[in-house]
């Protein structure tokens, strides 16, 4: 029997939610009122225990590992976590503008900053460099052998973004960045250039700090012909 039936009605997630307000029910009952159904408190409590804190960060593919989450059910899970976000840090980066790295460093700061392994995320610009669209396409160790240009320009082309800017985290906080990073930037550059879309920057982030590469390497953008900053 499902933890959920075996409740007073009054005790059931929905019911609390009406009675005690959402600062008053916990994380595992606000899940569970996500993913509905009579399993939902059992469910809730293993994502819980799978995920704890690193929940924001979970792939749709691990989200469908767990017993009774399905394609719909994950997806609502992320949406809610994805507007949270976007809430507690200000932010429509479907609107937002970027006419400074800062800007694309607080938008990559919430959205790969607190990540644990190295995350490689794209943000899909407009003509007018305002946020389309944002992905993270890696996850783990990057080397130029895991970074893909066809499938960062692929992205770009299915949402007819007119330039990208990509950003990766280093979890040792020091965003700094390396040899490895400057050639990857380096060829993403180059790549643009065939298929007609900048690569505005590459901003590593920190932590609580941040590097441009686009202010600090700008040579690699000055030595293509053709590109301006």
């Amino acid at each position: 029997m499902s933890t959920l039936h075996t409740l007073p009605l009054h005790e059931r997630p929905a019911a609390r939610l009406s009675y005690v307000g959402s600062a008053g029910v916990s994380q595992v009952e606000l899940l569970a009122l996500l993913i509905g159904g009579p399993d939902q408190l059992d469910i809730a409590q293993a994502v819980v225990q799978r995920f704890g804190d690193t929940l924001p960060q979970a792939l749709t593919d691990e989200l469908l590992a767990i017993p009774g989450i399905g394609a719909a059910t994950a997806a609502r899970i992320r949406a809610a976590l994805e507007l949270g976000r976007r809430f507690a840090h200000g932010q429509d980066t479907d609107r937002r503008q970027i006419s400074s790295p800062s800007d694309a460093a607080d938008i990559l700061m919430a959205l790969i900053g607190h990540a644990e392994q190295e995350c490689f995320a794209v943000l899909y610009l407009d003509i007018r460099n305002r946020v389309q669209d944002q992905e993270i396409l890696y996850r783990g160790t990057l080397n130029t052998t895991h970074i893909r240009p066809a499938e960062i320009f692929r992205g770009a082309v299915r949402r007819n973004a007119g330039a990208v800017l990509v950003g990766h985290n280093h979890p040792s906080g020091d965003p700094r960045p390396s040899p490895e990073d400057r050639d990857i930037t380096r060829t993403l550059i180059q790549s643009g250039k065939l298929v007609e879309i900048d690569v505005v920057d590459h901003v590593i982030i920190g932590r609580n700090r941040w590097t441009s590469l686009r202010q600090t390497g700008g040579e690699l953008w000055e030595a293509l012909p053709g590109v301006t900053r």
